[in-house]
């Protein structure tokens, strides 16, 4: 069975991978990393190492088990291009949602220059989407490097949408999710006009 989604945009979770590290403001108040404490703390077994970038080769065929066609979040509690997910790694993960074609597989990253950098190497088979975290201005520069991919579906994550995206182009982009933040700390999403 499917691990469900209390994540409006998506049914299931996929964890390949887990832990991360914060590389922009949208990171401060990280829902994963809360998660995985929570997790860490009452003992389950994938979270031994807290929010430290774990792999988990074990669930990689996962989706495979899973009959039912289904949109499928790719690692929810983790970003598939941080640095220290190797190369191959990533194409195994690749290799199994190519394989799976019965799924729809979203993956969001805020490391897209290295997505750019391993395109060549990727199938970007219809099933799978890919998108790009862009929580206000300054990165911005996120959406471009998406554009550079071969993702035959590309989309935006504007949340938590901290400041303005004026003017944003949506040339090339099949789908946007805007939100704001959520949890202990929450930032106040401001409107304009």
């Amino acid at each position: 069975m499917a691990l469900g989604s209390a994540i409006e945009w998506t049914e299931a979770t996929w964890n390949p991978v887990t832990g991360c590290t914060k590389v922009s403001p949208g990171c401060t108040h990280c829902y994963a990393e809360r998660m995985a404490r929570r997790l860490h703390a009452m003992g389950q077994p994938r979270y031994a190492n807290g929010f430290r970038l774990t792999l988990h080769p074990d669930l990689l065929e996962l989706p495979m088990t899973w009959r039912k066609p289904q949109t499928i979040f790719v690692n929810s509690m983790s970003d598939l291009f941080h640095k220290d997910v190797p190369q191959e790694y990533v194409r195994q993960v690749f290799g199994v949602m190519q394989r799976a074609t019965w799924h729809r597989f979203q993956i969001l990253t805020k490391r897209p220059d290295r997505v750019a950098d391993l395109d060549n190497q990727l199938h970007w088979a219809p099933n799978i989407w890919m998108g790009v975290s862009v929580e206000n201005d300054k990165y911005r520069w996120r959406i471009e490097f998406l554009r550079r991919t071969g993702a035959l579906v590309k989309f935006l994550s504007l949340e938590p949408l901290l400041g303005p995206l004026m003017g944003l182009d949506l040339c090339g982009i099949h789908w946007v999710i805007v939100g704001g933040e959520s949890g202990p700390g929450a930032r106040i999403m401001k409107l304009n006009g």
